[in-house]
């Protein structure tokens, strides 16, 4: 019997209207109208528009107004269908700090998220956000991951503890999942704990398993340097990671380590054509997972949040206030982050 998928549209929230969003969303849908298809913009109508204006396309672009998700499955190509759901009354100014901005980027996910959750799109792609622009709104999460973690939480009742995400970055070499997301330095060395990396390993595990039909083969970085060279250099390693990694095993989950976390990422990245080593590394904390995989190029990277229930991609990059209207930003990350939410929801491909 032949199983089919009720087609729902991929939402793309615009972004912080201040920055590089808007315009990477319309050049997405000006260059990519293969990978647009069926997807459509969460956000402010006038943003859409101003954005098409800086990107001095020579493609007609227009912006439509939709009243449902489900109106951009007819939306014919390089058409920008827009779902208002964030009314700014005039054009916040570009490349500057606003509550107003940081408000409408915020209502646009969380309009997304809850559209997610209760199974009116297929996934969600999210453009960037600026954290101080949040905080500046009286947003009280400082991104994406955890204003969403919340809001997936509420709709199941229970409290954010108990809903785990993980946050994972990925291009085509390599694949990094975090112990802790957006915390102080501090805070994340206080995060590597037993209970902690054990839950990073069971999530990593699960996702990646369901996302490449296989158990994923995961390598674990070190925290300290050297790993920690049997305790010369910190304990963490002995007393928290190894723990996790053992107790990993015996629930059949393939994670090894830890192992050194300046060598680990090169073990791990596939490239001239050859698999890594491992299928994904588990890095301890933001900087040290995300630097290898942005270093490979920010243009091949997509964040995908682990553990929701939705999908949820973005780009690797942020803002960029500096060039915000500029028609320089590039929409390569973006146009990736749409393929691969894509190929999680089982949304119908091209």
């Amino acid at each position: 019997m032949t199983v089919t998928h009720e087609r729902k549209a991929i939402a793309i929230t615009m972004g912080d209207p201040a920055g590089i969003g808007p315009e990477i969303v319309a050049k997405a849908f000006r260059d990519s109208p293969q990978d647009t298809r069926d997807c459509f913009v969460v956000g402010d109508v006038g943003t859409m528009r101003r954005a098409v204006g800086m990107i001095r396309t020579d493609v007609d672009l227009p912006v439509a107004v939709l009243a449902s998700p489900g109106e951009a499955l007819q939306a014919p190509p390089r058409c920008i269908p827009v779902l208002e759901a964030a009314h700014l009354a005039s054009a916040v100014p570009l490349g500057r700090v606003s509550a107003v901005a940081g408000r409408a980027a915020a209502d646009s996910v969380v309009w997304a998220a809850r559209a997610a959750l209760h199974g009116e799109i297929a996934a969600m792609v999210t453009a960037p956000l600026h954290k101080e622009a949040l905080a500046a709104a009286g947003v009280t999460f400082p991104g994406h991951t955890e204003l969403l973690q919340a809001e997936a939480a509420a709709a199941r009742g229970v409290q954010t503890r108990d809903l785990p995400v993980r946050m994972m970055l990925a291009n085509d070499e390599l694949r990094t999942v975090l112990v802790s997301i957006h915390v102080s330095l501090r805070d994340a060395l206080d995060a590597v704990t037993q209970a902690n990396v054990l839950q990073t390993l069971r999530i990593a595990h699960e996702a990646l398993g369901r996302s490449l039909g296989r158990a994923p083969r995961i390598g674990v970085a070190g925290l300290n340097p050297h790993a920690g060279e049997g305790g010369l250099f910190g304990r963490e390693e002995i007393d928290a990671i190894v723990p996790a990694i053992a107790a990993a095993r015996r629930e059949g989950i393939d994670a090894l380590g830890p192992f050194a976390p300046d060598t680990v990422f090169m073990r791990a990245r596939a490239a001239n054509g050859r698999a890594g080593e491992f299928d994904v590394v588990v890095a301890m904390y933001h900087d040290q997972g995300l630097i290898p995989v942005k270093y490979l190029g920010v243009e091949k990277g997509v964040n995908v949040t682990l553990g929701l229930p939705l999908v949820r991609t973005s780009p690797d990059h942020g803002t960029a206030f500096d060039i915000a209207g500029t028609g320089r930003a590039d929409a390569a990350s973006l146009v990736e982050a749409i393929r691969v939410a894509r190929r999680m929801s089982g949304a119908p491909g091209i």
